[in-house]
């Protein structure tokens, strides 16, 4: 414990010298810094998805900066310290675990999500679903808004009748799709519904979606990557090469890269 908080003082005591001494540092807002933590969080998230430990590492001690970056410029302007932000922490930690710092029994970490929950709506007459970052991307608000909206019970009873209703919305997907006129909007929104039943099935399957499609993601660019070096191996672009040719160095790559 006592070299953590070292660590800790340390990187506070070089804030304060970057603060104070470096042009680049004196200039920061916490406007300017949004975009750079928003890069920063991917940063984190890419070594996640790649289970690279010592990129994850590093990535947390750039996120970390930025959370002592914004708490030194709050506290020049009177508005709150890093303590602050450290104390206010504590409490909402206590305070959302009353099975850990009260009386409360739980049975299950569904109980305890439960919990945490109906704690944090006492505090507020925002809508359950106002918690939910207007600026997550699409697919992890679709899952957060389902995990939040399961807390009170709104929430199919098994993974059988969500699946019939990704059958139910890939049918209306289908019919709009193939239709004699096909209206864009109207397609638009199916394909939305289509994928919106398919993220709640992930949550019954216990699957991160977004997580799974960047694996997928990662998949197809590395073997697409592969696709190219065996037609420049062949001396020829993918250009150059007819669906049917690629098709088989596709099938080769797939091999390589499972």
């Amino acid at each position: 414990m006592e070299a953590n908080l070292k660590a800790f003082e340390r990187v506070l005591n070089i804030m304060d010298d970057l603060r104070n001494k470096c042009p680049w540092d004196k200039k920061q807002t916490i406007e300017s810094l949004r975009i750079l933590t928003i890069e920063e969080t991917y940063e984190l998230a890419d070594a996640i998805t790649k289970k690279d430990m010592t990129s994850l590492k590093e990535e947390l001690g750039d996120l970390l900066l930025h959370i002592v970056f914004y708490s030194k410029i709050a506290s020049e302007t009177g508005d709150f310290t890093i303590a602050n932000v450290m104390d206010d922490l504590c409490e909402k930690l206590i305070e959302r675990h009353p099975h850990i710092y009260g009386d409360v029994v739980v049975e299950n970490e569904e109980q305890v999500k439960q919990n945490w929950e109906q704690i944090k709506q006492k505090k507020t007459n925002r809508s359950l679903l106002a918690g939910v970052p207007v600026s997550l991307p699409a697919l992890v608000k679709a899952y957060r808004m389902q995990e939040k909206a399961k807390q009170v019970g709104f929430e199919w009873e098994n993974k059988h009748q969500v699946w019939e209703k990704v059958e139910e919305e890939l049918n209306e997907f289908k019919e709009e799709a193939f239709a004699s006129e096909i209206h864009h909007e109207h397609l638009e929104k199916e394909f939305g519904d289509l994928l919106f039943s398919l993220v709640n099935l992930s949550r019954y399957l216990n699957i991160d979606p977004e997580a799974a499609l960047e694996k997928t993601n990662l998949k197809f660019y590395n073997r697409f990557n592969l696709m190219e070096k065996m037609a420049s191996d062949q001396e020829k672009k993918l250009h150059e090469m007819k669906l049917e040719e690629m098709d088989v160095l596709w099938n080769k790559t797939k091999k390589q890269v499972p």
